[in-house]
């Protein structure tokens, strides 16, 4: 039986590939989940003063262009948004922290299981946003590693030193 990686790449293995590293596979950069793990309510709302999003802002903002674009996917209703992407970077609370955690995390999952069960005819139509996604979570990720150095609270036996 050969390796994934030995196997020639398909639209499909590429996209996966690409989500599944923003999401709970480390490689080349940490992903989301390890981005998240440990870090307090206080500390996912921390900023530096300087007018830079907090880690719970870049959380939810990920989980709004993550899910809104999947539910476009799927072909479900997507609510009205007004454009301002300033709207899509929200703070938590103790209480809701937790669950900001879990649906970044199912909202992951559900992309990964939709471009592991759509059609190439879907997935030829989809692939340049569905890569942009995949850019798009990597670039915040990179900014939450990055704020939690600053704050101190980023554990560099995680994978980024």
């Amino acid at each position: 039986a050969q390796s994934q990686k030995d196997e020639i790449p398909t639209l499909k293995s590429i996209l996966l590939e690409q989500l599944k590293t923003t999401h709970d596979q480390k490689d080349w950069f940490v992903p989301l989940n390890i981005a998240l793990e440990g870090l307090t309510p206080d500390q996912a709302n921390w900023t530096d003063g300087k007018g830079n999003h907090s880690v719970a802002q870049l959380a939810t903002h990920l989980i709004f262009w993550n899910e809104r674009s999947l539910k476009r996917f799927n072909n479900a209703s997507v609510p009205d948004f007004t454009g301002m992407n300033d709207e899509t970077f929200t703070a938590v609370t103790k209480e809701t922290w937790p669950a900001t955690i879990a649906k970044a995390d199912s909202v992951l999952k559900a992309w990964e299981k939709i471009v592991e069960t759509s059609d190439d005819a879907k997935l030829q139509k989809w692939y340049s946003t569905i890569a942009h996604i995949g850019a798009h979570n990597a670039y915040h990720i990179g900014q939450i590693i990055y704020i939690r150095k600053q704050q101190g609270s980023w554990d560099a036996n995680k994978g980024v030193k």
